[in-house]
């Protein structure tokens, strides 16, 4: 399965992820990571965060996704590029 996204490996081991303008809204899927994780945006305009049993939020306001717990993207306008540290 094609990713909705493309990383770029920084050498602290950090990671750079865009995902594309014109990603398709149904590729971005509810899933749960292995390791916590803090984003930090670089550029988005309108994309929307949720945790489970949780309502979407700004993507702007979340820092800190927990291993483990259920989440997805909604998509917004434009590219969004996020820096992801994990723990």
């Amino acid at each position: 399965m094609v990713k909705p996204y493309t990383n770029i490996y920084n050498e602290d081991g950090s990671f750079v992820r865009v995902f594309d303008k014109d990603v398709d809204p149904e590729e971005l899927v509810w899933h749960r990571d292995e390791r916590d994780r803090t984003i930090r945006v670089i550029k988005g305009n309108d994309w929307m965060f949720q945790f489970d049993d949780e309502m979407p939020i700004s993507i702007n306001r979340v820092t800190t996704i927990p291993k483990m717990v259920y989440h997805r993207l909604i998509k917004g306008e434009g590219d969004l590029v996020i820096e992801v540290r994990e723990q």
